[in-house]
């Protein structure tokens, strides 16, 4: 179907599907335009944004680094060339291994800035959702040492919006204890104003009551669990609801709601409940703008046998238990939805890019990526879906652009 726009002097101009899409594929590269292109200025023959424009592509197709987005460049050749700036044909491996090593990762995310925003608008378009959930979790990428060069594991610490299911921004360490540093910085990227940030538990006490300063601060709520190590608060929160449960709830301000799931072979039953900050709670000042406590518990029957688990809870948030529920099991969408696709869509874990500023970059389009894949419509899976981009052509532009029945 040829697509219509209107002209310079207000008049309809029917264009092609050919030139549409053309269109659509130079807009997405300009985002690249204001990136420093890191590369020795001799001998530049391919233009940095249609270089990028393409490892983006290659990666909706399966690609998980140098030598593979180079292959699938050469076998797409001619549908690159009508497509992109490419006056010396498609690029080598050599090319994209330079760019991906030498791209300084924080410029080169900043440029998907506004291409999520865009994202996130179309996502959040007709949703009515008041309060969105942003969770910030870390993920290790266990094969990406490397022992001889001292490099140890890529860890990185992610905003997802669970809402909208994409990744909003990333910040790499090479130690998990580095979360607490790395935490600070990923939140400086997504403003919290108006979300619900959850974070799981994190060691370092000191550095989480910072945390929850810094989201307080920048007008947006927390939801953060509690580890046994923190062990002053976590008792008197233990404490405090084990004595409302002894009661059966009947505490002043309490709320509780319980969920019921069967599927699997198992049965769970989720019961959340969440109550004002007792006024003698240990070290509650410590904690800007702390309003209620919470716990979590999930009752798990499989095979006739009964397994408990109960997490306790921070937050900023007043007594809503239903905001709490949604907070605290949203949580999990960054391990269920997006971790478990970057291990087993993208095979992440499997990697083995070394070079410091290549993993780091292309974790970072691993994370575009899904979030391109989460928004098509289309009711495949996210494995068929990044298939399909390597098989049909159209299938990746309407990825790539988040446009369909084009």
């Amino acid at each position: 179907m040829d697509a219509a726009k209107v002209g310079a002097g207000g008049e309809t101009v029917v264009e092609s599907d050919d030139a549409a899409w053309r269109r659509e594929v130079q807009a997405i590269a300009a985002h690249f335009d204001g990136l420093d292109d890191p590369r020795s200025e001799i001998n530049l023959r391919h233009p940095l944004a249609s270089v990028l424009t393409i490892v983006v592509m290659a990666v909706l197709a399966g690609a998980d680094g140098p030598t593979a987005i180079a292959r699938w460049a050469k076998i797409k050749s001619h549908f690159l060339r009508d497509l992109l700036d490419l006056p010396h044909g498609v690029p080598a491996k050599d090319v994209f291994r330079n760019v991906l090593c030498r791209l300084k990762p924080a410029a080169f995310q900043a440029c998907f800035a506004t291409w999520l925003d865009n994202l996130r608008a179309r996502a959040a378009s007709g949703d009515d959702v008041m309060h969105r959930l942003l969770n910030v979790d870390g993920k290790t990428s266990r094969r990406s040492h490397d022992r001889s060069k001292g490099l140890g594991p890529l860890h990185s610490v992610s905003v997802w919006a669970a809402d909208e299911r994409m990744t909003l921004a990333q910040v790499a360490c090479d130690e998990k204890s580095n979360e607490i540093t790395a935490i600070p910085e990923v939140l400086k990227l997504v403003p919290p104003e108006g979300a619900v940030v959850t974070i799981d538990a994190i060691d370092a006490m000191g550095t989480q009551t910072a945390i929850a300063a810094q989201i307080v601060d920048g007008k947006g709520d927390y939801v953060l669990s509690l580890k046994g190590n923190q062990e002053t608060i976590h008792r008197a929160v233990a404490k405090h609801m084990d004595g409302a449960f002894q009661v059966d709830y009947a505490v002043e301000g309490a709320r509780t709601h319980a969920t019921q799931e069967k599927g699997h072979g198992r049965k769970e039953t989720r019961m959340y409940v969440q109550m004002p900050v007792p006024a003698d709670l240990p070290g509650a000042a410590r904690w800007k703008g702390l309003r209620s406590i919470g716990a979590a518990m999930l009752v798990c029957e499989r095979d006739g046998r009964d397994t408990c688990e109960t997490r306790y809870f921070l937050s900023s948030l007043p007594v809503d238990i239903n905001l709490f529920a949604r907070a605290v099991r949203g949580h999990w969408g960054i391990e269920n939805t997006c971790h478990w696709s970057l291990d087993f869509t993208f095979r992440e874990d499997q990697s083995r890019v070394r070079d410091r500023r290549s993993r780091e970059n292309m974790a970072w389009l691993n994370r575009f990526a899904l979030s391109l894949l989460q928004q098509h419509p289309g009711r495949q899976s996210l494995v068929m879906k990044r298939r399909s981009c390597g098989w049909d052509e159209r299938f990746l532009l309407e990825v790539l652009a988040g446009k369909t029945g084009w």
